[in-house]
């Protein structure tokens, strides 16, 4: 049996979370429907009614976004109708129709000068358009609508999509050197291990919609690392499977510019977010160990 009293609808099904959470959905027999081209246009925020209007959710997934950061920088207009137009146009359906939003969120919208793990309430600083954007959006669904859950993760990536995961073993096919920014640091996250999370806390929102919370969590794998530290573990996950990996070298921020400005430290504390739901991820080392798993399954 169904442990959602009604349909789930999944905004953004080409995303690598957004297909994590089709497959988890599917897995535990879930009535969803993923919402995406030609359906819907997130550009075009008045898409998005007419096609929730025929999927009537109880619960709206919102696991799309913008997320080319550095080009947010010269397009920061379009980014905004993605990652704030868009979520406040889902939230005003949600209010007209009694559902709840489940938004999607980030670690960017804090500036990193922090030196232990941001808790949910911390003042947003995002130091880059692709920040901006996503606090604006966060403001909009919690001025909009009561009945949402803001969830904000990290680093997300998986085994096919467009991550830092596939961009080191891409790279590794061509180099035998590769220099990685050391002192920027989050938490890496599996997206089949945040779809799993996201679901558990649908589910229980959706077992006790009067008594449920509402507001903004966190949820990110356990631990922290650095890009170096994240790409060391790759490639000896990489060396353990037969290839060959390649050197690699550390490097700064300031030394490696780039368009946007990235936090050096953005991991975000989970703990109101196990003891709400009573769920957290796995350490982010286990999660890389499945997702290469998985890779080898495919």
């Amino acid at each position: 049996m169904s442990a959602f009293p009604g349909r789930i609808a999944i905004v953004g099904g080409s995303g690598q979370l957004a297909r994590a959470l089709a497959a988890g959905a599917r897995l535990q027999g879930l009535d969803a429907v993923t919402l995406c081209r030609p359906h819907i246009d997130l550009e075009r925020p008045q898409t998005l009614a007419p096609a929730l209007d025929a999927a009537r959710p109880v619960l709206v997934i919102n696991a799309a976004a913008f997320t080319a950061v550095d080009q947010a920088e010269s397009e920061e207009a379009r980014a905004r109708v993605v990652n704030a137009a868009a979520p406040a146009e889902m939230a005003r359906w949600c209010a007209a129709s009694g559902a709840w939003l489940l938004h999607v969120s980030t670690d960017y919208v804090f500036d990193g000068s922090a030196s232990s793990p941001y808790p949910p309430d911390h003042p947003a600083r995002p130091l880059n358009a692709y920040g901006r954007t996503k606090a604006a959006g966060e403001a909009l669904i919690r001025a909009g609508l009561a009945r949402h859950l803001i969830v904000r993760t990290a680093w997300l990536y998986d085994e096919t999509g467009r991550n830092f995961l596939t961009t080191m073993l891409g790279l590794a096919a061509g180099r035998d050197e590769i220099t990685v920014v050391a002192d920027q640091k989050s938490a890496p996250t599996y997206a089949a291990d945040l779809a799993t999370g996201l679901l558990a806390m649908a589910a229980r929102v959706l077992a006790a919609p009067a008594e449920a919370p509402s507001g903004t969590f966190h949820l990110t794998g356990a631990g922290q690392t650095s890009w170096y530290g994240f790409a060391e573990a790759i490639f000896a996950a990489w060396a353990a499977r037969g290839h060959k990996a390649p050197r690699l070298t550390p490097t700064t921020t300031a030394r490696w510019p780039t368009p946007a400005r990235r936090p050096l430290y953005s991991v975000l504390d989970c703990t109101a977010t196990a003891g709400t739901f009573a769920i957290a991820l796995p350490h982010w080392r286990d999660g890389l160990e499945r997702c290469f798993a998985a890779r080898d399954r495919a």
